[in-house]
Formats: structure tokens, sequence, C-alpha cells
């Protein structure tokens, strides 16, 4: 049985690292094959609808790790402030080290399938909703009022995703920070 999971497991990891570096279309079905050191019928065994499947599973896998990371890091400050720009100061830092090289998680895959793949836009939308509930939830908690704190959440991730694009576009970690920069203003009551 750990052979199985392990199997399954290398597969969905080397497919979210595919479709991160080269997106959805860019990445084969035999290239994740070779690259999991997985054997062929593998893929077909644990994923019989083939790449789409992977594919939800993939954003699946990055979108429960992210999320995790945002409501790790939210919860290390009890001032909404200042917990949200720590996360963004930690993203910017994380993509100085790594992302520069890796990718946009969720967003290559997204953009290339959500107007062919109900499917697979579903899951994308999913995760961008559980990450801006992240921040939602943490201006609850500071008392922000319902509503005010929905609108917030979505604007916030809609900053720091939009800064990840741009810094991924550019090489250079400054949208993240200036994203940071502009979080007090955003937040005042």
């Amino acid at each position: 049985m750990g052979n199985k999971e392990n199997s399954k497991e290398k597969l969905v990891k080397t497919a979210s690292r595919l479709f991160q570096l080269q997106g959805y279309h860019g990445t084969g079905v035999k290239q994740i094959i070779e690259e999991s050191q997985s054997p062929k019928g593998s893929l077909y065994y644990y994923f019989p609808d083939g790449k789409e499947q992977l594919a939800i599973e993939s954003v699946n896998l990055t979108a429960h790790f992210i999320k995790n990371k945002i409501k790790e890091s939210l919860e290390k400050e009890d001032d909404p402030v200042k917990s949200i720009q720590s996360l963004i100061f930690e993203m910017a830092e994380f993509f100085q080290k790594k992302l520069r090289i890796e990718g946009v998680p969720i967003a290559a895959v997204a953009l290339e399938t959500s107007l062919i793949s109900e499917p697979l836009r579903k899951v994308c939308q999913a995760a961008y909703n559980d990450f801006q509930d992240q921040f939602t939830q943490k201006l609850l908690q500071a008392n922000f009022k319902e509503e005010k704190a929905r609108e917030l959440g979505i604007v916030i991730n809609l900053m720091i995703e939009g800064a990840f694009l741009i810094s991924f576009t550019s090489g250079d970690a400054e949208p993240l920070l200036l994203v940071a920069d502009q979080i007090p203003m955003l937040l005042q009551q």
C-alpha cells in the first residue's frame, strides 16, 4: 500500500511542479510519468480521467498547502494589519528565494484552462475562495463588519495575486512589498 501512495503522491507533486513551470498545455503526460519515475500505467490507474484529473489533484494539493501557510502566518499576530503585512513579507522573501524560479502556483492552470475545463475552473475558483476566506476570517476576528471583511478579504487576495504575477514577470519582489505597504491604509476603520 505504501508504494501505491508513494507513486500517486510522486505523480501529483511532479505534475504540480511541471504545471507551475510550463503550464497545463506545456506539460505532457509522458513527461510527468518520466520525471516522477512512475510506471507507465500508474497515471491512468490513479487518475482514470487522465491529465485533467491529475491537474485537479495538483491544484488541490497546492491550494491546501497555500491555505495552511496563509492561516499559519495570520495566526502569528492578533493585529490584522501586522499579520497580513507579515504574510506578504514572508511571500516576498520566499519569492526571492524560490518562486521566481518555480512559477505561480495556481494562476498558470487557472488562466490556461478556465475557458475549456469547468472542473479545473471550479477547483481553481475554490482555491482562491479559500485564500480570501482566510483574510476575511482574520478581519472578522478583529471586529470588522461581515460585509466589509468579505470585501476586504477579496481585495487583499486580489492584490497579492496581482503582485505575484507582476513580481514573477519582473523577477522582483517589489510589487509584493508595495502591496504590504498599502495594507494599513486599506484596513483603516
